[in-house]
């Protein structure tokens, strides 16, 4: 079983007992649960079920494991010839959740 779920706007795929990164979730305490209700899409054992534009009554139960910041990306620009370089770095910080049941 899995779904297909909006999550800060954002889409994702989530499955029941999986790990998910998603953008920081300030207001979440780790070991809370949340829930998210809209769910686009459920598909249980092959059966199908698609939102119009959310599935009713259908919603995900996640647990907070931790806040973390991924890799550092090096954004670098450049023109050529011109003398001109442009070092910059990026870390973004995410909230890691454990999915616990999807409800359908």
């Amino acid at each position: 079983m899995y779904a297909i779920v909006e999550i800060l706007g954002q889409q994702f795929k989530v499955e029941a007992g999986k790990k998910l990164y998603v953008h920081r979730m300030n207001e979440a305490e780790i070991a809370s649960e949340v829930e998210f209700d809209k769910v686009l899409l459920v598909d249980n054992a092959g059966a199908v079920t698609v939102g119009t534009p959310v599935v009713e009554g259908a919603k995900v139960v996640c647990e907070v494991v931790s806040h973390l910041r991924g890799e550092k990306v090096i954004v670098f620009h450049k023109k050529r010839r011109k003398g001109y370089r442009k070092r910059n770095g990026h870390r973004q910080d995410f909230t890691e959740l454990k999915i616990k049941e999807i409800v359908a």
